[in-house]
């Protein structure tokens, strides 16, 4: 065997082992490129799947946030109807005259004299425009007298020193009992669904 032989062998032998190598390199190579390739096809789904979860939970959390705004403007427009409606019934409390505005009177003083005792001095109070009124059921009532006025839309407002004792009946303060009392039915009424 010539050196030349072994030499041409020894070359051989390292083509055929570098190309053993250089397959496995390029074998090796496409495995990690697949598994890079699966991994970023994972992320890339990963991704679109957190960004499909985000758009969701903000369409969620915007959609809530209309209806919550929506729901809130309609009971301002609730609030603001039930304000007219109180405002439209004082003004007719406020515009009751003759037989209807003292009758009315009358009832809320004699309701407020059971409070009193019989000897007592009595002192009321009523709307500025309701003294001729005021003054003339009280010449029925001994121990009652007109003191002045009292802001209100009518009615009366009874106190007595001696007893430490103040009755308001007055149209606001029955309004306010009732329209407390009947609010969910008035609400109701107005805004039948």
């Amino acid at each position: 065997m010539s050196l030349d032989t072994v030499v041409e062998d020894i070359r051989e032998e390292a083509h055929a082992r570098a190309e053993d190598i250089r397959s496995q390199g390029e074998t090796r190579a496409e495995e990690i490129e697949s598994a890079a390739r699966e991994d970023a096809d994972e992320i890339v789904a990963d991704a679109e799947d957190e960004v499909e979860r985000e758009i969701e939970q903000l369409r969620e959390q915007r959609l809530s946030s209309a209806k919550l705004e929506a729901k809130q403007k309609r009971l301002e427009a609730r609030r603001d109807v039930l304000t007219d409606v109180r405002e439209s019934v004082e003004d007719e409390l406020t515009s009751l005259e003759g037989d209807t505005r003292e009758e009315l009177t009358r009832e809320l003083l004699e309701a407020a004299t059971v409070e009193f005792d019989e000897d007592d001095t009595v002192t009321v109070y009523g709307r500025e425009s309701d003294e001729e009124l005021i003054e003339s059921i009280l010449e029925e009532y001994d121990g009652y007298e007109y003191d002045g006025e009292y802001d209100c839309l009518g009615g009366v407002v009874v106190e007595s020193e001696a007893s430490r004792l103040r009755v308001n009946n007055t149209f606001d303060s029955v309004l306010e009992d009732v329209w407390e009392d009947n609010l969910q039915e008035i609400s109701n009424r107005l805004f039948e669904q």
